[in-house]
C-alpha cells in the first residue's frame, strides 16, 4: 500500500503550483502540461506523480495518453490550516496591541 503524501508537499514547489493552475483550466496530457516549463517530460511526470499521490491530480488513460485533471478538494486541508493559523496570529497580535497600549499609559 502506497502512503499518501502530504498535500503541503504539493504546494511547496513553485512548478507544482503552476501545474495546478494550468489544470484548473481543464484536463491536459503530460506533454500539454509541460509546454510552458522548459523542463523534460520526465521532470513534469515526477511532479505529476507527487500531485497524484497528494490527491490533487487524478490521472486517466485515454488511448495512448495519460490525462491529468485537477482534484482541488484536498486543498481544503491547506485552506483550513491557513484559516486557523490566521485566527491564532490575529489573537496574538491583538494581545500584543493591548499590552503595548497598556504600557504606554
Amino acid at each position: 500500500m502506497i502512503e499518501r503524501r502530504d498535500v503541503f508537499q504539493a504546494i511547496a514547489d513553485p512548478t507544482r503550483r503552476k501545474i495546478i493552475s494550468k489544470l484548473v483550466q481543464g484536463p491536459l496530457n503530460i506533454t500539454q502540461i509541460g509546454e510552458d516549463f522548459g523542463v523534460s517530460k520526465q521532470a513534469i511526470a515526477k511532479h505529476i506523480k507527487i500531485l497524484n499521490e497528494c490527491g490533487i491530480v487524478s490521472m486517466s488513460q485515454k488511448g495512448r495518453e495519460q490525462i491529468c485533471e485537477a482534484q482541488l478538494g484536498s486543498l481544503d486541508e491547506v485552506t483550513n490550516w491557513v484559516t486557523e493559523s490566521r485566527k491564532l496570529w490575529n489573537q496574538r497580535f491583538e494581545k500584543l496591541d493591548r499590552f503595548l497600549n497598556e504600557i504606554k499609559k
